[in-house]
């Protein structure tokens, strides 16, 4: 009986300890970064045609072009790639809109062509779950998808 405080104990410790490394936290994506060729256009396409907003970078030696991709995370762009490099399709960034037609319609106005998963020129690729996807290139070959996955 006097045993039954300490096994007590011991058991409750244990828990503690299972819950202690459950609630451990997550790691956070913190930045992706992309080496490019041509620093300046590179930025201005994903200023202007993807829509991100720059944010300031501690280097300030012109290789580095930062943007906020959300609450915590960022996208850097380096410069200094001698030379664009094929991509493949299956590694990408991908970005939720609001629409993807009005997307399409900046895509169009920058003269940026785009395609469906299968690679049908203009065309939308429709998920199994409703979710809208187009795919194009960035300057240097990096592939992006835009869906609409907000909206589902």
């Amino acid at each position: 009986m006097k045993r039954l405080p300490y096994i007590i104990a011991v058991l409750l410790a244990c828990l503690n300890h299972a819950n202690a490394q459950q609630k451990k936290p997550m790691p956070q994506l913190n930045h992706i970064a992309i080496y490019v060729v041509d620093l300046e256009k590179s930025t201005r396409f994903y200023q202007q045609v993807i829509g991100l907003d720059t944010i300031p970078e501690p280097f300030h030696d012109g290789r580095h072009a930062w943007f906020s991709i959300g609450a915590k995370s960022q996208l850097h762009i380096i410069s200094g790639a001698a030379q664009p490099t094929a991509h493949n399709k299956n590694a990408h960034l991908c970005f939720s809109v609001q629409s993807i037609e009005d997307f399409i319609i900046g895509l169009k106005a920058h003269k940026v062509p785009f395609e469906d998963w299968a690679g049908t020129q203009s065309a939308v690729t429709t998920r199994p779950d409703g979710v809208k996807q187009i795919w194009f290139r960035d300057p240097d070959g990096y592939w992006l998808e835009i869906n609409d996955a907000n909206e589902h």
